[in-house]
């Protein structure tokens, strides 16, 4: 075990006031101007009603003197900042446009900030709004994405469409092909798509590329010609348009994510490649944004690509291949050099143990900036593209995101977190690995206690780790232990978390345990490989080797436990509650149950069901072994959630109370509680319920893990009568 990190002791913080937690502001996100004198974040702060969060775009001070300001405000938010080659801030937002009509369902639009200064004003507003906004570093070239309905040629024909739709209440969506749903929202009938916007005369208008020879088997080319990119600085007149980029693509399953060239000529773009038996991979097209022509880059069956940064003078892209699963091969995503002219591709790094995500080549072409997960933690990492030598740049307890690098390639911009703090933007320095926290628009909360880092050894002779969250100080007889599981499975416990959040329960006297089981990302293949297609072997074994280590020390009270996890977490919970009594309460949140049913229902059934073979499914499928739970659980799951359909937490519930171990009482009665919200997905975002989520919890632990008296639950939940004080303000 490494040494204990704590930050100052204080009588009590934000941790132990959920009203004051949800109220917290959060940061995401960073932009960096190309001429690199300007850095803007995104920063979320509750709404007045206290139901929900507005973003606001906030610039920070790349050289640290100066205090952040902020850009943007409005009550409907802003996000998607990008800036221009001339620096010009562009950015979306559904706000009311101040010189356009009132609309009682307004959309996203595009909106602009001056580089020269000035109001922010809308350039572009579309029936279905605008989705992201990018920008080529060193070109006036700007593309969005944006839905289109089917049948719609031009963007008239889409507002039309649009129009017919709304006006006869038709919301019915015909479907020919898989999937049909994607998180918590139908697909269909609009479809994403890339346009290029630029300046026309007349209305605003897309025009659909023309069809052409098919390559590859499925993107099309276009001889279609286009007027002149988007200047930097944009006027109202003559009007913006939109020039559809991929009207004949495959639908993906979420927004587009184009990487544009430096220079704006073209841009790269993953797109679906529909399979037989409603399965689905990807391939790699270029796309001329002058012409609009499309041609496949790469395209291999039995795998998928997303694409990364192009290098400075456009000739190459870092591009990410990974293998379709298999029953038993796991992903295994690799990085290779991509030829962005004949498609050719090299190997990068592949003697490396880590899974990367390419961010950003220095200025000289010479490096590639990737971050990766490892060891519970995610580093920024070079690599040589030469040689394919790594080296890792910060040796920081933190998770990194959102790197941008100077032009001068000197320095880097970033936002990183770890358990002892959230978001943040911070500068590094890409010789030294100094990292110096920049002035921010978010402070640092007060930690109410002390981080350790823990680790064991299986009985196989794996080294599992992970983080235990404890109270500042200790008590006789040791804290309460709560053993979180992480989802996924494939990700790891390295960043600062707002749902999942260990202080709230540290604040409340429990220790925290995070571990990083079998599956979890930043040990390397064979640690992913050990969980494949056996989660009740591997990833379980682990979970109970590292409890049992922190159970041994003395400021852990072994005797009062409890273990909790979401989505692949709430899975292990489900699966340690019928093979073990050892814990005093079960919280199981958005969590697989059956897994046959779960593998044909969930929104990409494709990607589960290539793992989930019938005899995986059978042998490691929770709702199996209902009979052997004894402990009290607490069933959590919003019934938007697409991913672990509702239909998984009812099942759970009716066979906890009608075939479990502990079993309801003849006159129905139970210890177990089953916590539904209807309009929740697989995450509880909204702050009233991440409040009421926290109150639960920590009502259904107190009453099993403390032994206390069932403390009240919340007012709002309506199985209380509202307080004297609260009648008499009201």
């Amino acid at each position: 075990m490494t040494a204990p990190v704590s930050q100052s002791r204080t009588p009590a913080s934000v941790f132990h006031d959920l009203d004051h937690y949800v109220a917290v502001p959060r940061l995401s996100g960073l932009a960096l101007s190309p001429d690199g004198s300007r850095l803007v974040t995104t920063v979320a702060t509750l709404n007045r009603k206290g139901t929900g969060y507005a973003s606001a775009l906030w610039e920070v001070d790349p050289t640290g003197r100066q205090e952040p300001h902020r850009l943007t405000r409005s009550s409907k938010g802003e996000s998607g900042a990008a800036f221009s080659a001339n620096g010009d801030l562009f950015f979306t937002s559904a706000r009311p446009d101040p010189d356009g009509d009132d609309d009682d369902t307004p959309t996203p639009a595009l909106w602009l900030i001056p580089a020269r200064g000035g109001e922010a004003r809308v350039v572009l507003s579309r029936p279905g709004g605008v989705g992201g906004v990018r920008c080529a570093r060193e070109a006036d070239r700007t593309v969005v994405t944006a839905d289109l309905l089917p049948g719609a040629a031009d963007e008239e024909q889409h507002a039309a469409l649009a129009k017919a739709r709304k006006e006869a209440g038709v919301d019915a969506i015909l479907h020919s092909g898989y999937p049909v749903r994607f998180w918590d929202h139908d697909l269909g009938p609009a479809r994403p798509h890339v346009f290029a916007v630029e300046q026309g005369s007349g209305p605003t208008a897309g025009s659909v590329a023309a069809d052409g020879e098919v390559e590859g088997g499925h993107p099309h080319e276009s001889q279609e010609e286009a007027p002149a990119p988007l200047p930097g600085t944009v006027d109202r007149s003559p009007e913006l348009r939109l020039r559809l980029l991929t009207g004949d693509l495959p639908a993906p399953l979420h927004e587009p994510s184009p990487v544009l060239s430096p220079d704006g000529t073209f841009a790269l773009l993953s797109v679906p490649v529909p399979q037989a038996g409603a399965d689905l991979r990807s391939a790699l097209v270029r796309i001329d944004l002058s012409s609009g022509r499309r041609r496949t880059l790469l395209d291999r069956d039995g795998t998928e690509v997303e694409a990364g940064p192009v290098s400075p003078d456009g000739t190459r892209a870092v591009v990410v291949v990974d293998r379709v699963t298999t029953p038993t091969e796991p992903p295994r995503p690799q990085l290779f050099l991509l030829d962005t002219t004949t498609g050719g591709t090299t190997p990068l790094a592949h003697d490396w143990d880590r899974w990367a995500t390419p961010v950003a080549w220095t200025p000289d072409g010479r490096t590639l900036l990737v971050l990766a997960d490892s060891d519970g933690r995610c580093p920024v990492f070079r690599i040589d593209v030469a040689s394919g030598e790594v080296t890792q740049v910060t040796t920081d307890d933190a998770a990194w995101s959102d790197l941008v690098v100077a032009p001068d390639g000197r320095v880097a911009y970033g936002v990183r977190s770890s358990y002892l703090y959230p978001p943040e933007v911070v500068r590094l320095d890409l010789a030294t690995g100094e990292v110096t926290p920049l002035r921010g628009p978010v402070e640092r909360p007060r930690i109410p206690g002390r981080l350790e880092e823990v680790e064991t050894t299986t009985e196989d002779g794996t080294r599992v780790r992970g983080w235990l969250a404890l109270p500042q100080d200790d008590v006789a007889g040791g804290h309460p232990l709560l053993l979180w599981i992480h989802g996924g499975p494939l990700s790891s416990w390295n960043a600062w978390t707002w749902r999942w959040n260990p202080w709230l329960m540290v604040a409340q006297g429990y220790a925290v345990l995070l571990p990083d089981p079998a599956l979890s990302t930043g040990y390397g293949q064979d640690f992913v490989q050990r969980g494949w297609g056996a989660w009740g072997d591997a990833p379980y074994t682990d979970l109970m080797a590292i409890t049992d280590a922190v159970e041994a020390r003395e400021d852990v009270d072994a005797s009062r436990t409890a273990a909790m996890g979401g989505s692949f977490g709430g899975y292990m919970a489900n699966w340690v509650a019928g093979h073990t009594d050892r814990f005093r309460a079960i919280v199981t949140h958005a969590s697989l149950w059956a897994l046959d049913g779960f593998g044909p229902t969930t929104d990409a059934s494709y990607y589960w069901q290539r793992e989930m073979t019938a005899e995986m499914s059978e042998k490691h499928s929770p709702h199996r072994f209902v009979q052997d739970i004894v402990s009290p659980v607490l069933v959590i799951h919003g019934d938007k959630d697409y991913r672990v359909p509702i239909g998984e937490g009812l099942r759970l519930w009716y066979e906890l109370l009608s075939r479990s171990g502990r079993p309801a009482a003849a006159d129905g009665s139970t210890d177990h509680r089953f916590l539904y919200f209807p309009q929740e997905n697989h995450w509880i975002l909204s702050p009233q319920h991440a409040k009421v989520w926290y109150q639960v919890v920590g009502a259904f632990l107190a009453e099993h893990v403390l032994g206390q008296e069932p403390p009240a639950l919340p007012e709002v939940l309506g199985l209380t009568a509202p307080s004297a004080k609260k009648d008499a303000k009201e």
